[in-house]
């Protein structure tokens, strides 16, 4: 446990942090996960809006720093060549 006041708080700011963080990476891998599950039954057109939201999610995570932007990148590239292999 730190001693120092400035210890103590950056301790406090860090779980907070740690917690904001980990709830959006949690968003961002549901969105992704309800997509996969969309593009394996094969219907187009869910798998279209759960695409949209998950790319947006990836974004969005890459932005604030949750993810890397290649890992980001890596990961709707994989998305939009699955999404087109749906017929």
């Amino acid at each position: 446990m730190p001693n120092i006041k400035s210890a103590k708080k950056r301790v406090l700011v860090a779980e907070v942090r740690n917690a904001r963080n980990k709830a959006e990476r949690s968003a961002m891998k549901t969105a992704v996960k309800k997509f996969e599950a969309a593009a394996a039954e094969g219907n187009r057109t869910e798998a279209e809006g759960a695409y949209k939201v998950a790319v947006k999610a990836v974004d969005k995570a890459a932005a604030k720093g949750i993810l890397h932007k290649n890992n980001a990148a890596h990961k709707k590239s994989a998305m939009t060549l699955k999404l087109r292999k749906i017929g």
